[in-house]
């Protein structure tokens, strides 16, 4: 490559036209890089490197039994908070208001009773005929009963009142939450089957059945069913000639004629400059990455990362976007 580009600088320093030179590159495809989404095993690959997928076709899967648990799990909270949810927002029940009812009744009277075991004991304290002790004792058991009362009778009211709109919106809260966490892990659970994102054709398989890749590395690689792309360097003399959409002519070692191409992309930074290119008189030593797309037919049986020239049409006005 540097070779080609020193050819190229020295045929713009000889005054001749560095477009009569095709540039040279390799054949490439779009790669798509699929990773693990766990630290789990690889339990099944149900793909052979070299074999074409359609999107969406299952390249390998992991051993999904722990997140499955965890689905279990997150989905009976779920289903937890959504019954308490519903209780709130339908309120007490009859039965619990009567039962409330009943223990207030059973207060009262407690209450009533021991009011007057304590009254009685204060009367006979008087005459000598109760100690002090019994008669604190009773006023303590006294004062319980009420206590006891007065909590059986806010409980009622509780109940009668029915569910306040702020337990409503922290159950509601507390059911989103719970919807939000089992999406995520469902999500999750889901990853462990890895599938081509789009049509192409398996390049690499790094890991083997049963290995446990960890999290974010490279599971399988896939080339694009796109057409394919020459992807070469052009010095700043024909940078400044083409765009993109301008044609040209490619040619792939090993078969005879030349296929149809247009650039696709065109970098605006130079991607090789020699260490004594300092001055601008040096700009000629410059070269950029360009994208060429090959059209036409007989594509799909092109070798990925074939050696390739590239002519381009300096003269031929650029084709309509498309």
């Amino acid at each position: 490559m540097r070779a080609r580009v020193a050819l190229l600088c020295l045929l713009a320093a000889c005054g001749r036209d560095p477009g009569a030179v095709a540039a040279v590159g390799t054949l490439e495809r779009d790669r798509i890089e699929l990773t693990a989404e766990a630290d789990e095993p690889i339990v099944s690959v149900q793909v052979r490197q070299g074999d074409a997928v359609a999107a969406g076709d299952v390249v390998l899967a992991l051993d999904p039994q722990r997140l499955t648990a965890q689905v279990a799990r997150a989905q009976a909270l779920r289903d937890e908070l959504h019954a308490r949810l519903a209780e709130l927002d339908r309120g007490p029940r009859a039965e619990r208001i009567r039962e409330a009812r009943a223990r207030l009744a059973e207060a009262e009277s407690a209450a009533q009773n021991a009011k007057r075991e304590f009254e009685r004991a204060n009367e006979l304290e008087r005459h000598e005929f109760e100690s002090a002790a019994r008669r604190d004792s009773l006023r303590s058991q006294r004062d319980q009963a009420s206590a006891r009362r007065e909590q059986a009778r806010a409980t009622l009211e509780e109940l009668e009142r029915g569910t306040t709109s702020e337990e409503l919106d922290q159950a509601r809260g507390a059911l989103a939450a719970a919807d939000a966490a089992l999406t995520d892990v469902q999500v999750r659970l889901e990853r462990l089957t890895v599938r081509a994102p789009r049509p192409g054709r398996v390049d690499a398989l790094p890991f083997e059945l049963g290995e446990r890749p960890p999290p974010g590395a490279v599971v399988a690689v896939l080339l694009a069913a796109d057409p394919p792309y020459a992807r070469v360097y052009v010095p700043e003399a024909v940078r400044a000639r083409i765009s993109t959409d301008t044609r040209a002519r490619v040619r792939v070692a090993g078969r005879d004629g030349e296929l149809e191409g247009r650039v696709r992309e065109l970098a605006h930074d130079a991607a090789f400059t020699p260490y004594f290119a300092l001055t601008q008189y040096d700009r000629g030593r410059l070269a950029y990455l360009a994208e060429v797309e090959v059209t036409g037919p007989g594509l799909d049986d092109l070798p990925t990362g074939v050696p390739v020239e590239v002519s381009f049409d300096l003269d031929a006005k650029p084709t309509a976007v498309r």
